[in-house]
């Protein structure tokens, strides 16, 4: 059946794409079906509405860094650039950064068989600490993808031993950077201190 395919008055799609009449389907499915539907079209809206803003915003945080050159004669090379804006009275802040998107190259396997070799070897040391942290590092989320920053943290580990520092050299050369991202951060001062807190645009922050 075409998905696309409007939905006849007095029937349901079910989840297999099948047209079910409206009288076989239970109150509390169809309720469940308008409260997901409605909250997730509220959630588009939203989406829309916080790329639109993410695109204002960089263009505004530009417009400043732009008219900051004029002002000395200085041609500033692209848009790149980490800048940090704030009001008069220094009571909200608008932060812009740049971040590397990086990958890693099948040469973190080797790294990874490195590491567990040192982890092996150690085990007997009791070492239960850092085989946490290496699964951690290495575990994959729900789409099968490794979490960047938990194995860039295994480079901050001091240990000076041969066969990590070997290791850690594999786990170097496996990274590589694919692009650029761009944040826009928002913060409002604390009282009357000098430190920050941020206003959080993501449902799991707020």
């Amino acid at each position: 059946m075409d998905l696309d395919q409007a939905i006849p008055d007095g029937y349901m799609r079910n989840a297999a794409g099948h047209l079910v009449p409206e009288e076989q389907v239970r109150e509390h499915d169809k309720l469940r079906d308008q409260t997901a539907r409605d909250l997730a079209d509220e959630a588009i809206r939203l989406h829309v509405l916080l790329k639109a803003f993410k695109r204002r915003a960089l263009d505004d945080i530009a417009d400043v860094v732009r008219i900051s050159a004029e002002r000395y004669d200085v041609k500033l090379g692209g848009r790149k650039g980490n800048v940090s804006i704030a009001t008069y009275d220094g009571d909200l802040k608008v932060v812009r950064s740049y971040a590397e998107r990086l990958t890693f190259t099948e040469e973190l396997e080797a790294a990874k068989e490195l590491i567990n070799q040192c982890i092996r070897e150690w085990s007997e040391g009791g070492n239960s600490n850092m085989k946490v942290l290496v699964d951690r590092a290495f575990r994959t989320n729900a789409q099968g993808q490794l979490k960047t920053s938990a194995i860039l943290d295994l480079l901050r580990a001091d240990i000076d031993d041969p066969a990590w520092l070997r290791a850690m050299e594999a786990l170097k050369d496996s990274i590589q950077a694919v692009g650029t991202c761009v944040y826009v951060r928002f913060y409002r001062r604390v009282g009357r201190s000098d430190q920050y807190e941020a206003i959080p645009l993501d449902l799991a922050a707020v």
